[in-house]
């Protein structure tokens, strides 16, 4: 049987999850076969662990969503030297980290190394005259959003469960007045032992929240099994979901095809017929369109990209390839077509390279028209998306010309853009569009101002929910 994927639970479900295998000391995978095992026996299911509450939206806005602080408390294992990887994906998430380090904490990472990484000062020591005299643990324990704790040795989970404060860092645990979220590593024996099972219930029931551990190898030699400290893109994955909710998910429910990048028309098997397209815009869509719910495949021509994450990923060579897929993929809700198709392909390729020989004339290549692949979803009687989204990229008469694509193809909107070569557009970092919508035999026009291509993104999966009737306000 293959191996289980748990994937698109909500809260309440992942808590209870996390607790059933801390209680038995398994991991989360584990824990869902003897689920399975327990409902085909008519066994009822254990207790819910309450969710983790996300901190209060003022303490966020006060300083701005994009200013969250975060108190890492970075506890003595082997695995602490991931802390200073983890303080680094923080940062990229602008995330203010300020550090504490326990005792045996900096027998394997340094206060120097964690403050140059967070540019904050790192704290050691519960008396230190320095920031003690204004009760500094209080102060790292409630002047922040999130208190994250990365490795959480078997110690410090202890210490937790029991409501000891003899060190910085258990006093400000003890002293939190906001969330906690552990990321536990120790050996797998440590992890399993029935003492480290009760704190880690003790610890679910009273609402602090886990990540990890994962199952693997150990830093120790021939050491493998449950225990491993979840990874720290896995942490501030988690981190994130904490302190930014969220948002809500107008296109839940909603089926979404997106077409990306460019075709590769073949000429010989060495050579092919290409654009610039650097399929940027569309996998920018493909992710905005997930994280307002939408399920989403996405078609996309050789990029250089990595695969969005939730998004069912179809990669093609051709356009022909391309329309194959595409049609494959209804029915669909929306359909965007951001891919710059390839419009010609030759009209027989060549088995071999063909050769350039001294005195030879030039090979003429015959060229044919590749399917349309706007115009052939645009014009189904069955299976018709409901709104059918092209894009007209232009390099003259931009407005002019992508009106009379939107009548030609008969799609309901076109995105236009212009990429002259002056405008950098194919292949960059922004964006200037126009949104065209049909209204009966009317088109209007809306002129974006210069935008990121994830803005542009942002705001054309904001008009689709709108024109679902459910605006970006509204949940799922």
């Amino acid at each position: 049987m293959a191996s289980l994927t748990v994937r698109k639970l909500d809260d309440a479900i992942k808590a209870q999850l996390r607790l059933r295998s801390a209680q038995n000391g398994r991991s989360v995978e584990e824990e869902v076969r003897v689920i399975l095992r327990e409902y085909l026996d008519g066994r009822p299911l254990a207790a819910r662990q309450p969710p983790l509450e996300a901190p209060a939206p003022e303490a966020l806005n006060e300083r701005g969503a994009n200013r969250a602080r975060v108190t890492l408390i970075v506890g003595g294992g082997i695995a602490a030297y991931k802390a200073l990887e983890l303080i680094r994906r923080l940062k990229e998430w602008d995330i203010r980290v300020r550090c504490v380090l326990t005792k045996a904490a900096t027998q394997f990472v340094t206060p120097l190394s964690a403050s140059a990484l967070s540019g904050e000062r790192a704290y050691t020591d519960l008396f230190d005259p320095d920031s003690e005299f204004d009760a500094g643990h209080i102060r790292l324990a409630r002047d922040c959003e999130l208190i994250l704790v990365a490795p959480a040795t078997a110690d410090l989970m202890s210490k937790m469960a029991h409501g000891a404060a003899d060190d910085l860092a258990s006093a400000i645990l003890l002293a939190a007045g906001r969330p906690i979220l552990l990321a536990p590593a120790m050996n797998p024996m440590m992890w399993s032992n029935a003492a480290t099972r009760r704190n880690a219930v003790q610890l679910l029931q009273d609402g602090i929240a886990f990540v990890g551990p994962n199952a693997g190898e150990m830093a120790e030699s021939g050491e493998a099994g449950v225990g491993r400290m979840a990874e720290p893109s896995e942490i501030a994955d988690a981190t994130e979901r904490v302190l930014r909710p969220r948002a809500p998910r107008p296109l839940f429910g909603k089926r979404v095809l997106i077409t990306a990048g460019p075709t590769h028309e073949p000429i010989d098997p060495v050579r092919y017929i290409a654009n610039r397209s650097s399929g940027k815009q569309g996998f920018a869509i493909a992710a905005a369109a997930e994280a307002a719910g939408a399920e989403v495949v996405l078609v996309s021509g050789p990029v250089e990209l990595d695969d969005p994450k939730g998004v069912s990923v179809v990669h093609v060579e051709s356009a022909r390839d391309m329309l194959h897929k595409v049609e494959a993929a209804l029915p669909v809700d929306i359909a965007i077509f951001a891919a710059a198709v390839a419009d010609w392909r030759v009209a027989r390729e060549g088995e071999q390279k063909l050769k350039k020989t001294a005195g030879a004339a030039t090979p003429q290549l015959a060229l044919v028209e590749n399917p349309d692949i706007l115009a052939t979803i645009s014009r189904l009687r069955e299976r018709r998306p409901a709104l059918v989204i092209g894009f007209a990229a232009e390099t003259e008469h931009l407005i002019d010309n992508a009106k009379a694509k939107l009548k030609r193809k008969g799609c309901d909107w076109i995105v236009a853009n212009d990429v002259s070569t002056a405008t950098g557009v194919m292949g960059g970092e922004r964006n200037t569009v126009h949104l065209l919508t049909r209204h009966g035999s009317d088109i209007k026009v809306a002129s974006w101002p210069v935008m990121t291509k994830e803005q542009v993104a942002l705001e054309l999966v904001a008009e689709v929910a709108k024109r679902f009737g459910k605006g970006v306000g509204s949940g799922s």
